[in-house]
């Protein structure tokens, strides 16, 4: 009997708890608890929470490879949907039924906000370089900069798969404390008059033109950068079908019951990856850092170009819509919309917004295009 009991204690997870485990089981509830009560971005940070307690559970198994005709972990075989690249590009397949592209055919000189707003991808990756990283290492943490957790999740999994879990939590983290980080940001590079600027109403785009705007960006962003294409290519399908609007049941399920399953998946999958080693270690708050820094540089970057449009157009753009041009959608053109608002009640910039936030997703997919065409 007494061999029995020591046998239970023995292989119970408690006996077998490590201090790595302990402090990965700590952050997973202190993420749980941001996701929960704080209401950060819920939808990923309460999966991917749950993804790290479980997988620090001693002795769970659920990402075990399998051995001798033995089953691995259920996680395991999740895992291959992140790890082979297939979850990302189907998120990027449901943004685009999501996504209205019309505010940037409405006022197309946006893109060039969007464009702009991806310079901190570029900034924060030389800066990795610089801090040691290697070049697949400071990419997959560059792309932290355009907001866009899909993109990093899908770039690092192909460049740096060791810092999936670490790039993950950061992307999405910042990607929830965008009404945090950019306001100061905007009030610290714009004037009082500049944010009063009440932008015009900009004409409605045709729906000729949203059903040939995802074929021609297609072919025009493949042709150029072809390691883009996996990106560009299911965001614009999924921006076909809704723009066609002949095929409402797949718009439906591509809006809803797919993007929820394939989130969670993601989410419990790339928390199955924290390992207490990494977020122990100093490249980790490296990363936490280098995100920041990329996200404050891009958020700075669109807003600065704006500036430099508003005087152009003679004070007719506001330039505070330069700080959407990160691919958070919608919450950066909401950011806009609210900071615009405190300064003049009667400012309604979301729809101006909007045109550079859906430009920053275009912009965050070709910039991880370029950094995978060059270091993949």
């Amino acid at each position: 009997m007494t061999e029995i009991i020591k046998q239970m204690v023995d292989t119970s997870g408690l006996a077998n708890l490590s201090f790595s485990n302990l402090f990965m089981i700590f952050l997973a509830c202190v993420f749980l608890y941001l996701g929960i009560k704080k209401q950060y971005e819920p939808y990923l940070m309460i999966p991917i929470s749950f993804g790290i307690l479980l997988v620090n559970l001693p002795l769970a198994g659920l990402m075990n490879p399998g051995a001798d005709g033995s089953p691995g972990g259920i996680l395991y075989y999740l895992y291959q949907g992140t790890n082979l690249g297939i979850y990302p590009p189907l998120i990027f397949l449901c943004l685009g039924a999501s996504t209205d592209f019309g505010p940037l055919l409405a006022n197309p000189k946006t893109i060039l906000l969007g464009g702009a707003a991806q310079f901190g991808i570029f900034a924060a990756f030389f800066l990795a370089v610089v801090a040691g990283m290697t070049p697949q290492e400071a990419a997959s943490i560059g792309i932290i900069g355009g907001a866009d957790g899909p993109t990093a999740i899908f770039l690092t999994s192909r460049l740096a798969g060791h810092l999936l879990p670490a790039i993950a939590l950061a992307a999405y983290s910042y990607m929830a404390l965008v009404p945090i980080i950019q306001p100061p940001i905007i009030r610290l590079l714009t004037t009082k008059e500049e944010r009063q600027v009440v932008m015009k109403e900009t004409r409605k785009a045709t729906q000729k033109e949203k059903i040939v705007f995802p074929i021609i960006v297609t072919i025009f962003i493949s042709l150029l950068i072809p390691s883009a294409t996996t990106l560009i290519g299911l965001l614009m399908l999924g921006n076909l079908i809704r723009e066609c609007r002949l095929v409402p049941k797949l718009v439906d399920t591509l809006q809803n019951s797919l993007m929820y399953i394939v989130t969670i998946l993601l989410g419990i999958t790339v928390g199955a990856k924290a390992d207490g080693d990494l977020f122990l270690s100093l490249d980790t708050l490296t990363i936490i850092l280098l995100g920041l820094l990329a996200f404050g540089i891009g958020t700075a970057a669109g807003v600065l170009l704006g500036k430099v449009m508003y005087r152009i157009s003679g004070g007719k753009i506001n330039p505070m819509i330069g700080a959407a041009g990160v691919s958070a959608v919608p919450m950066a053109a909401r950011v806009v919309q609210q900071v615009g608002q405190e300064e003049n009640p009667n400012n309604y910039l979301l729809m101006h917004a909007m045109g550079p936030n859906v430009a920053g997703v275009i912009g965050s997919a070709v910039a991880a295009g370029v950094l995978l065409a060059f270091f993949g």
